[in-house]
């Protein structure tokens, strides 16, 4: 066998939040062919993930860099020629769209390029067409699930874009143990969102009615398991988050607020409870009994839509009164959650399209994104401009793009003006809000 067939890929990941990295990072590790050696890249910006929640991820890189946008196509500009095999972009839609025109640049003439791979974190619930089409022009588009795989290629096929790239996986951090019975004491975890549902009062009732479901059940022990600590930021911004809202309430002995892994508080899970997080696929994956919450109604506003037809849907009083949604078995086949043994094997297109494409006779064709400068002249400059990219993929004059790592000076202003930013927007802001409703 040859050498070149036994030794590691090089697989970079490139994320913009916490979230999105263990996504990414996961995704590698699923899809990649053979072993790899991972190299990380963190986008610079409001929710650049901290050392904390990189390590709850669990997966290690073999390095991790913190740049800009200009400053990651430099980076793949001076690497060794074709030294990535597989590039997988785990960013919001724009992102993606920006490093899709510049990497094009950037590999103008390169057939041995990188495989480039994007997708979606989870479930897609708005902003459909939008996304995928800031996320065509990548070689696998990754959809999490057969209803996402049909829905993805009908999107493209509809604007007269290629639907090749479409690839049906499943998410990739589903796993564990599947659950087999009652723990002692028997657990219940509300999953919390940092941006759903999205007002106080929304908020505040939830939090109420989980202390109230504890105060009702104190044979139990109920967790509201959090997304982040104080002061750090996911993929959306958290302005009310359920640890301020919850100072100075007089909490139960059996409720705790916890962090860490989600896998590790599913292995002590008896019900989950959610708006719509993605937790509940995970949780669903497991076989853990699992409620998406129609308190708030059923909308797309929260995203718990996406659950219509699941049998998950219950309210507190239901689960109050005992009841225990049972989920619906096509439901869950058509959503990826392979709870049927299947998963192990969901994986398996996506690694033989990658392994056929790194053996492409000739290398691979030009990144071609469906939004060019001709059939999106007024939208896609504005895209690229957030990035610091002028309209044919090249850095603005003045992008930040230093050649060289921030020195301590740089490092002290960088961490005092995120944490400047994110107390504007989770204590500035909504008091601004408040007073504009008065």
């Amino acid at each position: 066998m040859p050498a070149s067939e036994t030794k590691p890929l090089r697989v970079a990941v490139l994320a913009d939040s916490d979230t999105r990295w263990k996504w990414g990072t996961l995704t590698a590790k699923r899809v990649a062919p053979r072993d790899i050696r991972l190299d990380g890249y963190l986008l610079r910006g409001r929710a650049t993930p901290t050392a904390r929640q990189l390590g709850e991820v669990g997966v290690r890189a073999d390095s991790v860099r913190e740049v800009t946008a200009a400053e990651f196509l430099r980076a793949m500009r001076e690497e060794p020629y074709g030294s990535y095999d597989v590039l997988v972009l785990a960013l919001v839609g724009g992102g993606v769209q920006a490093m899709l025109h510049g990497l094009g640049r950037v590999w103008e003439d390169r057939p041995d390029r990188p495989v480039v791979v994007t997708g979606y974190v989870g479930v897609v619930y708005e902003k459909l067409t939008d996304g995928l089409l800031l996320r065509h022009g990548a070689d696998l588009v990754l959809a999490n699930s057969r209803q996402d795989a049909e829905r993805f290629r009908a999107v493209y096929e509809g604007v007269g874009a290629d639907a090749g790239a479409v690839t049906e996986v499943a998410l990739p951090f589903l796993g564990g143990e599947p659950h087999t019975g009652e723990h002692e004491p028997r657990t219940v975890v509300f999953a919390a969102q940092p941006s759903v549902p999205e007002t106080r009062t929304d908020r505040t009732y939830l939090l109420n009615r989980l202390v109230q479901h504890a105060r009702r059940h104190p044979e139990r022990e109920v967790l509201l398991k959090l997304r982040s600590r104080p002061g750090e930021h996911t993929t959306h911004i958290e302005e009310l988050p359920y640890q301020r809202l919850a100072r100075g309430l007089d909490l139960p002995a059996n409720l705790r607020l916890v962090y860490g892994h989600m896998g590790e508080v599913l292995d002590r899970t008896d019900l989950l409870v959610t708006v719509s997080s993605t937790a509940a696929l995970e949780a669903l994956h497991r076989r853990v009994p699992t409620a998406v919450l129609t308190d708030l109604g059923v909308r797309e506003a929260l995203g718990n839509h996406h659950f219509t037809g699941s049998g998950c849907l219950a309210s507190w009083d239901q689960l109050d009164a005992g009841h225990r949604p049972v989920p619906d078995p096509h439901w869950l086949t058509r959503q990826g959650v392979a709870a049927d043994g299947l998963y192990a094997t969901a994986f398996d297109t996506a690694r033989a399209r990658i392994a056929d494409l790194l053996d492409a006779p000739g290398g691979l064709p030009p990144l071609a994104p469906y939004y060019t400068p001709v059939t999106a002249p007024g939208y896609l400059p504005g895209v690229l401009a957030r990035h610091h990219l002028a309209p044919d993929g090249t850095p603005l004059p003045g992008a930040p793009a230093a050649g060289r790592e921030p020195g301590p000076v740089r490092r002290i202003v960088r961490r005092t003006a995120r944490g400047a930013y994110r107390h504007g927007v989770q204590r500035v802001a909504p008091v601004i809000r408040r007073m504009g409703e008065l």
